[in-house]
């Protein structure tokens, strides 16, 4: 008669932890604590030709925000106010036409920058890609901010 040696099968439980809904190492934040020889070049620019789509929302959102900045800006001029920018006040006062195409052809120009540069490394922690979110958070203030003044435009 054989002996049944009893095998204990661990293999279906599940060992991971639940993943929070906002997690440090997604957003680049944190970092894992595993560092070899192929993580040692990461402060090192790669370019790639195929860009995350998360990515590309954010430059087209930041380019739709610089639009109504424009637009806004110009709405807030015709109520009364004022242009605290320099050169901008040149250009519109040069030509409405050549102020949003300067200020969209910069904004553009800017933006193919920081998409081409998306994964180098500024400091330990901050790449390029973090700095397009922190200019869509600025954008999305001002934009804030201008229809603030718009609203007390229009209650004087």
């Amino acid at each position: 008669m054989a002996d049944t040696i009893a095998i204990s099968n661990n293999r279906c439980q599940d060992r991971r932890q639940n993943m929070p809904f906002f997690c440090a190492f997604h957003l680049g934040i944190k970092t894992g604590r595993r560092t070899s020889e192929r993580r040692a070049g990461r402060g090192e620019p790669r370019y790639v030709d195929y860009y995350s789509g998360h990515l590309m929302l954010c430059t087209i959102a930041i380019l739709f925000l610089s639009m109504l900045d424009a637009f806004f800006t110009l709405d807030i001029l015709a109520k009364g106010g004022e242009e605290l920018n320099w050169f901008m006040a040149v250009l519109i006062e040069d030509s409405v036409e050549k102020f949003v195409g300067f200020k969209l052809a910069l904004t553009s120009l800017a933006l193919i920058l920081l998409v081409i540069h998306h994964n180098v490394q500024l400091t330990q922690r901050i790449r390029v890609r973090h700095l397009k979110y922190m200019i869509l958070a600025g954008y999305s203030v001002l934009i804030g901010y201008e229809l603030h003044l718009l609203h007390l435009a229009a209650a004087y």
